[in-house]
């Protein structure tokens, strides 16, 4: 039997707290018993913790590495992701599907956690049910959250207080964009599972996608990072299918097919008040993908990447 999510994520923290030094982490306990890592918060944090907030958010089942890029990605860093796990690593955990609302105190979810709470029908869908003795979450905020939240997360996970480990980082900060930019394989499934694309046809998958400068604000973060999985993302993914189900919806994967495409997201949110719900959610997936078909040994190419725009995006103040 697979070790849970959750426990598997709690592992990596243990390593993580043991190098907290080294990661430039502040590790504290809540005043409720959990463990907090600030990992971007006040200048904390860097590549490394980004590297392992990445995998954590996985939950162990992907690997996250950053390697040398060029002018034509956009960046002189790329953000790769490796998963032979993608519906375990990507949709039961990585997705920040969990929007954390406390009395004031609002933040990003995503992690294992999710998958110990199943607040989304997204787990009825892939057929995931977890109740670990531990969860572990990454919450993409500026601040690091009071008891009460600590509490309410705690209590939805179904574990008590001092079982919960979360991770934090602002988007504004090395390590919270390193976390959103490694994911690119999860941008691309969430997509294919809303076009109806068969996810237990995925095997394997590989995504990459270059790491924007580090922005003054978290508004001006969330665009860069949009912008890079959005127009600099791509991802091959290897699956197991009929040649017919590609050719049918390969074309609706990348961000190309969506109404919005070919604008900075700093612009597109503009337009929308920037409200999340009101952008065309065909958008959000990489710029490119690969499928590769194990049954009949063809390839299939879809999507294009728009440098000219990521460096816009980039270059804006």
């Amino acid at each position: 039997m697979m070790t849970s999510l959750n426990e598997r994520a709690a592992a990596l923290c243990q390593q993580m707290i043991a190098d907290a030094e080294r990661m430039r982490v502040e590790v504290s306990r809540c005043t409720s018993g959990a463990t907090l890592i600030n990992c971007g918060i006040n200048g904390a944090g860097g590549l490394a913790a980004g590297r392992a907030m990445a995998e954590i958010c996985l939950a162990g089942h992907g690997e996250v590495t950053l390697h040398p890029g060029s002018d034509s990605d956009g960046s002189q860093m790329l953000v790769s992701v490796t998963t032979d796990h993608p519906v375990a690593a990507c949709m039961a955990s990585q997705y920040a599907g969990w929007q954390i609302s406390v009395d004031k105190y609002f933040a990003m979810g995503s992690g294992p956690m999710r998958a110990a709470a199943q607040k989304e029908k997204l787990f009825e869908q892939i057929g995931w049910t977890e109740s670990p003795h531990v969860a572990v979450g990454v919450l993409e905020a500026g601040k690091l959250p009071p008891a009460a939240v600590c509490e309410k997360i705690a209590g939805d996970c179904g574990v008590a207080s001092e079982k919960l480990t979360l991770l934090v980082a602002p988007t504004a900060s090395i390590a919270g964009s390193v976390q959103v930019v490694a994911r690119s394989v999860e941008t691309a499934l969430h997509k294919m599972h809303e076009i109806g694309f068969d996810l237990t046809t995925i095997k394997s998958g590989y995504g990459a996608a270059p790491l924007p400068p580090v922005a003054a604000d978290d508004l001006t973060g969330i665009a860069r990072t949009n912008d890079a999985v959005l127009y600099g993302g791509s991802v091959s993914l290897w699956v197991e299918c009929e040649d017919e189900l590609i050719e049918r919806l390969g074309p609706q994967i990348p961000s190309s097919a969506s109404r919005d495409f070919g604008r900075p997201f700093a612009e597109i949110f503009a337009a929308y008040d920037r409200d999340f719900y009101k952008v065309d959610p065909h958008l959000f997936s990489t710029a490119q993908v690969e499928l590769a078909n194990l049954r009949s040994g063809r390839r299939f190419h879809f999507g294009q990447r728009r440098t000219d725009i990521l460096r816009q995006s980039f270059l804006s103040d």
